[in-house]
């Protein structure tokens, strides 16, 4: 993630650890895929809360396109 979207480092750093806690909480329901997480401009602003249920969504829709496939 960059600096350029995601914000200073502490912000980044942040982003980082909420990435890595939501997925130690899901990875056991994931499939066995490598998987990249991109910062989008709404991470700047989001609230923790807010990136957490986006994180839930997006793995979520990850096990399912899996499973399709």
């Amino acid at each position: 993630m960059s600096a350029k979207i995601v914000g200073n480092a502490v912000r980044r750093n942040l982003v980082k650890r909420l990435v890595r806690e939501s997925f130690r909480l899901h990875q056991h329901g994931l499939p066995s895929a490598d998987i990249v997480v991109n910062g989008r401009s709404g991470v700047r602003t989001g609230a923790n809360s807010a990136i957490l249920r986006s994180l839930e969504r997006h793995w979520q829709a990850v096990t399912l396109a899996c499973a399709r496939s």
